[in-house]
């Protein structure tokens, strides 16, 4: 429990530096660009694809089960879009980024530790966390923003092409649905979700990375123990924020 106790202060302590980091210059916007580019062009393919069959599950598991009870799946496309909007394309975007991105970061990090960069950094007199963490906390953050939006217009999307080629609903029939069970604050909370989201991936990911033993087995565990608890994070912080905005209705 000692070693527990240690790791939760280390973190914060973390937390804390990197927040009063970000009000100091100069701020790398090079290094934040490339990086925005690399979370945000590079993973919406993969975002895409994947959002476009957890939409297709999403519909056809729903209307399954509402004919099985009450007979009747013509809820389904307002249910369908309310549970995508709320939950399915932040949490789905983030544990993606996490297994991508999170582990990329990860990695660098952890060889860069191994092989002493980060220590020629600190004889250098420049703080690893203002050079390493704030590019990548921020360009990790607005993409993850960026591309939860657009895996809900594209999970939407293709939730109302299934709809009408496999249930019948047509596209309009699907949007007046759509309309009478989803809000605009329910998009708002989820691009929220996404930024606290996109926070807590390269923070865990450059905490382990810090803390990276020697030896390419040290820089594999630092990547397999960040993705790993940037996954609980995502799934712990998802039912805090839901219940939290639950108040808002």
């Amino acid at each position: 429990m000692t070693t527990i106790y240690r790791d939760v202060y280390s973190f914060l302590e973390l937390v804390k530096k990197t927040v009063m980091s970000l009000f100091l210059k100069p701020l790398r916007v090079k290094e934040t660009f490339q990086q925005l580019y690399f979370v945000a062009n590079g993973s919406l393919w993969i975002i895409v694809f994947c959002v476009c069959f957890a939409a297709v599950v999403t519909i056809l598991e729903s209307s399954f089960h509402m004919k099985l009870v009450i007979q009747n799946d013509s809820m389904v496309p307002g249910f369908a879009s309310l549970l995508i909007l709320r939950e399915l394309g932040a949490v789905v975007t983030a544990l993606l980024l996490t297994s991508r991105v999170g582990a990329g970061i990860a990695a660098e990090v952890g060889s860069m530790k191994v092989t002493e960069q980060i220590d020629a950094l600190r004889m250098l007199g420049i703080d690893p966390i203002q050079f390493l963490l704030i590019p990548r906390l921020i360009a990790t953050t607005l993409g993850c923003m960026i591309l939860c939006v657009v895996a809900n217009l594209i999970c939407i999307f293709a939730a109302m092409i299934i709809s009408d080629q496999v249930l019948g609903y047509t596209p309009s029939m699907f949007l007046t649905a759509m309309n009478r069970f989803v809000q605009f604050r329910d998009l708002i909370f989820s691009v929220v979700k996404a930024m606290f989201f996109g926070m807590t991936i390269p923070m865990i990911s450059c905490f382990f990375g810090f803390r990276c033993k020697s030896g390419a087995d040290g820089v594999g565990s630092a990547t397999t123990q960040s993705v790993v608890f940037a996954s609980i994070s995502i799934i712990f912080l998802d039912f805090i924020l839901s219940y939290t905005f639950s108040y808002f209705y």
